[in-house]
């Protein structure tokens, strides 16, 4: 099976000004459903983001015993019955680090053999701390000495917890993956990360977060966890919209001086995607709540930026979308992590942007962008949804630009060419 042929990013030369509507949170819609497999009773899910991945975790899910009934607005979680399966698993991950780093340690609670793969890139995404974190809680994995996809959890129908040292420097997503499934451990468990700084803290964050807000207890000390062992209880929820989704429309306001309205943005959240508000100030721009909504007003020259991703990094793309276009050059530091991606995206983004014309240099731990002319080309993907973002926001000020594989978008944001395509039209009000 081929790929698409590329597809023509929308070019414009006005401001764009328009209402959009986005998804739900793929990180709050995949935490929600971890943990209403694991509750003590039914939940229901409001407003959930479908897309491949929370598809590939409903799939995983269900394959462990939940069932899940999906409704066009609200979802149902069954809890994974006690008895689990009486034959062996395989799940699917697709390309999606939240199946594949949350769903192992559910399985080590059952009792049969499960068997984890994925799309051929994520065999290559670090997993290593995943397999060893459940081996250091006496979980038996068996990964033929890879450290990557594939590789069997081989369950014996409960995890003893207690104490647990890992190093989670490559992704916040290790220590949430222990964190969801913790409650159900027979001592709980007190986590540690044992590594420098620890990426991306606002998800972890949200873990703790959506955690409590069922009833677990979790104590908090700076890079150590302890949660109690107990019951999770159900909870029906609703799922806010996905902050860093909103990344390119507030992108293509600041590009074009134009303005974006981002319906329904939560006034508190764990969501790293909040720090837009921020981003889009450090460019030039402005930020206004208005009533339910925030309305991002682009500046009339947008200045270059330093800006330490850390905490945020899945937010680098767009940002150095927006960089390559700028007035003066950019830093962004602190997302040495991004290597370990759905690709490498700090090299991604420089070969890209500088097949185009850009000057981008390679950090340790980031990029330095020097602004350049841009002209027209096909922007690789690498089969990376933000990677597909960072191109159209590229091609509102670059003609006969076209995006690789736009359709990788699906991952967290169903539709969303098409969404592009008409917000961004020349003749259209940008309505969503």
């Amino acid at each position: 099976m081929t790929d698409p042929l590329p597809w023509l990013a929308p070019h414009r030369v006005t401001p764009f000004d328009g209402s959009i509507q986005i998804p739900g949170s793929k990180s709050l819609t995949n935490r929600a459903l971890v943990l209403a497999a694991v509750a003590d009773r039914p939940s229901t899910i409001d407003r959930p983001l479908d897309s491949r991945d929370t598809q590939l975790m409903v799939a995983a899910l269900t394959a462990l015993g939940a069932g899940i009934e999906q409704g066009a607005a609200a979802w149902t979680v069954t809890p994974i019955p006690a008895a689990g399966h009486d034959a062996p698993v395989e799940i699917d991950c697709g390309l999606a680090g939240t199946v594949m780093r949350f769903v192992p340690a559910l399985a080590a609670l059952g009792s049969v053999p499960v068997r984890f793969d994925g799309d051929e890139q994520a065999r290559h995404r670090p997993m290593g701390t995943t397999i060893a974190g459940l081996r250091g809680l006496g979980v038996t994995v068996d990964d033929g000495g890879r450290g990557s996809l594939p590789f069997t959890v081989i369950g014996t129908g409960a995890v003893a917890g207690g104490h647990l040292k890992i190093d989670a420097d490559a992704s916040s997503q290790f220590v949430s993956a222990l964190l969801l499934a913790a409650p159900r451990f027979d001592l709980g468990l007190d986590l540690a990360h044992t590594g420098a700084r620890l990426p991306s803290q606002p998800h972890i964050d949200m873990t703790v977060t959506e955690l409590r807000r069922r009833g677990v207890q979790v104590d908090v000390d700076g890079d150590r966890w302890s949660v109690r062992p107990g019951p999770v209880t159900g909870l029906d929820v609703g799922v806010e919209p996905d902050l860093s989704n909103a990344g390119p429309f507030i992108a293509a306001a600041l590009v074009t001086a134009g303005r974006a309205r981002i319906q329904h943005w939560p006034t508190s959240t764990d969501q790293p995607g909040d720090q837009w508000t921020l981003i889009a100030e450090a460019f030039g721009g402005s930020v206004q709540r208005d009533g339910d909504d925030l309305v991002f007003s682009g500046p009339s020259g947008l200045r270059g930026v330093d800006l330490d991703l850390h905490d945020v990094g899945e937010l680098t793309p767009v940002v150095a979308a927006i960089a390559a276009l700028a007035d003066s050059p950019s830093r962004l530091t602190g997302i040495a992590h991004l290597r370990g991606h759905e690709t490498d995206r700090l090299a991604a983004l420089a070969v890209e942007i500088n097949a185009l014309g850009g000057h981008v240099t390679e950090l340790e731990d980031g990029l330095e962008i020097q602004p350049r002319p841009l002209r027209g080309g096909t922007f690789g993907t690498y089969h990376d949804h933000r990677m597909a973002h960072a191109g159209v926001v590229l091609g509102l000020s670059v003609p006969d630009l076209f995006i690789e594989n736009v359709e990788t978008t699906i991952k967290t944001y169903p539709d969303f060419a098409p969404v592009w395509e008409h917000a961004m039209s020349e003749h259209d009000t940008g309505q969503q």
